[in-house]
């Protein structure tokens, strides 16, 4: 297993399925009965598949900022009495985070050994360690791995370059970019920082120039995707490859604003349901949006993978005063059974907004384009055309609300 994390990676996919589809009923069952938000808006419905978690309510940032402010610190979502909290941090919102004594709590163990880290390795770690958890979740990481932690945080660049030459640490986890920064001004300082010869990134896009940039310095490079409320949701194992999905995780793609799955393949918003026992998150919508891959990747892991991030999935845009959502498109799709998907674009046409809704159907009428069109004005208060397609005539992207308006 020196290849692997553990067993767990190398799972048949149908034992992996009932595995989680009872690892996730368990965390259901548990967030129903240990968190007061969970109890609340979890109904009794038993969960014996798929079908029945995606009936489930999604659970937005947005509606945790409120929680957490009407029931602070951590709004119900916590499943950890007072006296088990051992950090709280902070993301943007602000976003309260509860990290109790749980070894590696957000379970970046497994992207970083993905990443060729072993016990005894000296990591410099440039992730902050200001308020946000981005700088815990590698030490608790690599301390689950054995690895010793330099506590470089961000900032300080000659000062972490003569650290890394000092100390010769044999890899690097923080953004692409900083590293491709420390690198150069090491050139800049003629000093030697060639120890470091594989990094873990995240945070930011890794463009393959920056890649190629970073290998041809004999630094091995992979990234993985995290956020603050999630922890690990995937990780890379090979180059252009996707993401493989994290094994404590369950990872959903569905239409922006919605709870409702994507076609196979097709682009859509990442929602992460943790097995974490002390914050059981169920159905966290991450903004994110990503699509599935086919097949399994190389390395021999047998998770499904991700193509990474490809954008934001809030699409929300401002016609004529009044914001429009995605989730009231999704709305207006619900209320004509004959519409299986849709797309609104918004344009400028003689110093006005002009919004067109282009649906897919295969039941195309007048009357169709009519009641649509009520739809528009009743849900979104402002009134839009329509455009019926044949089905599959939109593109498999993600995009709900196309903004196209060009201003003269």
């Amino acid at each position: 297993m020196t290849d692997f994390f553990d067993s767990l990676e190398r799972r048949d996919a149908d034992l992996r399925d009932t595995e989680m589809l009872a690892a996730v009923k368990g965390q259901i069952d548990h967030a129903r009965t240990a968190t007061e938000y969970y109890q609340r808006v979890l109904t009794e419905q038993p969960i014996e598949s798929w079908g029945d978690l995606s009936r489930l309510p999604v659970t937005r940032k947005s509606a945790l900022m409120q929680r957490q402010h009407e029931l602070p610190p951590f709004g119900g979502m916590s499943a950890l009495a007072s006296s088990d909290v051992k950090y709280i941090f902070a993301s943007p919102g602000p976003i309260y985070e509860p990290a109790s004594y749980r070894a590696d709590f957000f379970r970046f163990a497994r992207a970083l050994f993905a990443a060729g880290f072993r016990s005894g390795d000296l990591v410099h770690n440039t992730f902050s360690y200001h308020l946000t958890p981005a700088g815990h979740m590698v030490d608790t990481g690599c301390h689950a791995l054995g690895c010793t932690v330099v506590a470089a945080g961000v900032g300080q660049t000659e000062l972490q370059v003569q650290t890394i030459a000092n100390l010769k640490p044999a890899g690097y986890v923080g953004t692409p970019s900083f590293l491709k920064i420390l690198i150069d001004k090491a050139d800049e300082l003629n000093e030697d920082v060639s120890s470091l010869h594989k990094a873990l990134v995240s945070g930011e896009a890794l463009p393959p120039s920056t890649r190629q940039y970073l290998e041809e310095k004999n630094v091995r490079t992979r990234q993985c995707y995290a956020t603050a409320d999630l922890g690990l949701i995937a990780y890379e194992t090979e180059p252009d490859q996707g993401l493989i999905i994290d094994e404590g995780v369950y990872v959903e793609i569905v239409k922006p604003g919605t709870g409702d799955p994507v076609s196979e393949g097709e682009v859509g918003e990442v929602l992460v349901t943790t097995l974490n026992p002390d914050y059981p998150l169920i159905r966290f919508a991450t903004g994110d949006l990503s699509a599935f891959m086919d097949g399994q990747s190389a390395c021999g892991r047998t998770n499904r993978r991700i193509k990474g991030w490809m954008g934001r999935a809030d699409q929300t845009a401002k016609v004529r005063g009044l914001f429009i959502h995605p989730s009231q498109i999704a709305e207006i799709v619900k209320k004509h059974d004959g519409v299986l998907n849709a797309r609104l674009v918004i344009e400028w046409v003689e110093q006005s907004d002009v919004m067109t809704l282009r649906c897919e159907t295969d039941a195309a009428s007048a009357d169709l384009v009519s009641a649509i069109e009520q739809s528009i004005r009743d849900i979104c208060k402002v009134r839009g055309g329509v455009e019926l397609l044949r089905v599959g005539d939109l593109p498999k992207d993600g995009v709900v609300i196309e903004d196209a308006r060009q201003y003269d």
